[in-house]
């Protein structure tokens, strides 16, 4: 049961979701369903973060290991991603993106920027200040990296 304090402001976040997903939902069809919506989110992860290995894939999308595992096996038989010994462990493997891969990536991150543009576009700048200082705070709260940290293309 969601606290009735921030009831409304809940089904104003769903309502926003469903937009974003619809949008997020068209940059994986235009790939002609290439990648799966997990397969998406470990490759950005690896994209995003440092010395990402099967056990970070599996924590940040909530899956078994072995799950995980299979999901990455697919990604590297795809020519998605490469595994190497990590330069601090030698026994840990992690992953990298391969040029297609970054490629993929690359496609799917400019899809989904020019329909989030098309719709920023359309409000009133005082609109989307504000907007854009909520969602910078929700996602800091949330504990999601700047998009100017990451390595995304």
């Amino acid at each position: 049961m969601v606290d009735s304090s921030v009831a409304a402001d809940v089904d104003a976040v769903m309502r926003a979701a469903r937009v974003i997903s619809a949008i997020i939902a068209g940059s994986v069809a235009q790939t002609d369903d290439a990648v799966t919506m997990p397969q998406l989110r470990a490759l950005v992860l690896v994209a995003t973060r440092a010395e990402v290995n099967a056990s970070a894939v599996a924590h940040s999308l909530s899956i078994h290991l072995s799950n995980a595992s299979r999901l990455c096996d697919r990604l590297v038989q795809a020519g998605w991603l490469d595994r190497r010994q990590s330069s601090d462990d030698r026994r840990n493997l992690v992953l990298s993106l391969t040029p297609a891969g970054s490629r993929l990536l690359a496609s799917v991150m400019d899809h989904r920027r020019r329909a989030f543009a098309a719709i920023l576009l359309r409000m009133p700048t005082a609109g989307r200040a504000a907007l854009i200082a909520g969602l910078n705070e929700f996602a800091d709260t949330a504990g999601e990296p700047d998009e100017r940290d990451l390595l995304l293309p």
